[in-house]
């Protein structure tokens, strides 16, 4: 199975604030190699002794639509890709939530699928005016990331989401607690780093320590919970259903950027 390289910049500043900028168009729909090079860096900084923060953003028209679901069509072992996804999305997901300082996510745009897995494990959520927020993986013949977007939102709105693919406006997040500030699109990195330098301000020994408080404290094994939504996703793909649906994403989106608007990302 061919997989492109991970589209991911990344930076330290001498306030030690790191940054991560994924980069991967049209949609920023990541690969397996992505999703891998994603926990990598993610690992990385947290070691870092210089780090003491961690924003993480993307370039292009949206935050994150999800998986690349172009790439596990095309493999030539469908279950295998399935499998290798499935574990670097969890490795993804995890490294945020792990990261050993603290990590800022700044969203802007569509955030979908697996980019809910990502910023529903971040510490702290900033947003632009036009960002939006989903799960569209019913529509998908998967599950998973509830686990997280349930961190954003309550459970009534995130059951809802879940069932109906519905996006949610960042204001709604904003409303929930689930996002810090909605800010306008131009101004959400100096948004983010501002947070950012606020935490870096701080004794690095105390941030760390309070970022391991923190984890040890919260009510649901995130990284449990979310292997457990995974293991549906494997039921449907052996109904029938996970792969049908992949098969007509794939058959509907065969141009390169076809109807690509932001809203078709996907995760598993």
């Amino acid at each position: 199975m061919e997989t492109r390289a991970p589209a991911i910049r990344s930076s330290v500043d001498d306030q030690g604030i790191a940054e991560l900028i994924v980069d991967r168009p049209p949609v920023n729909a990541l690969g397996i190699a992505d999703w891998d090079g994603l926990a990598d860096a993610l690992v990385a900084f947290g070691r870092d002794a210089r780090v003491r923060v961690v924003v993480l953003a993307a370039a292009g028209r949206g935050f994150n639509a999800g998986v690349d679901i172009k790439e596990l069509h095309a493999a030539p072992d469908a279950h295998a890709a399935l499998v290798a996804v499935n574990r670097a999305c969890a490795a993804a997901f995890a490294a945020v939530y792990e990261c050993e300082v603290p990590v800022v996510a700044a969203v802007h745009g569509f955030c979908l699928g697996g980019g809910i897995g990502l910023v529903g494990n971040a510490d702290v959520v900033l947003a632009s005016e036009d960002a939006t927020f989903g799960l569209p993986e019913v529509d998908r013949g998967a599950l998973g990331a509830a686990t997280h977007l349930a961190r954003l939102v309550p459970q009534h709105l995130m059951r809802a989401m879940v069932y109906t693919g519905r996006k949610v406006p960042a204001r709604e997040l904003e409303r929930h607690g689930g996002v810090l500030e909605v800010v306008p699109r131009e101004r959400l990195r100096e948004a983010a780093r501002a947070v950012a330098a606020e935490i870096a301000a701080k004794s690095p020994v105390a941030i760390r320590a309070a970022k391991q408080s923190l984890n040890g404290i919260d009510p649901v094994d995130v990284r449990r919970s979310y292997r457990f939504e995974q293991g549906f996703t494997f039921e449907l793909t052996l109904a029938g259903v996970g792969d049908e649906k992949r098969r007509a994403f794939a058959e509907r989106h065969a141009s390169e950027g076809e109807g690509e608007k932001g809203e078709k990302g996907e995760k598993t």
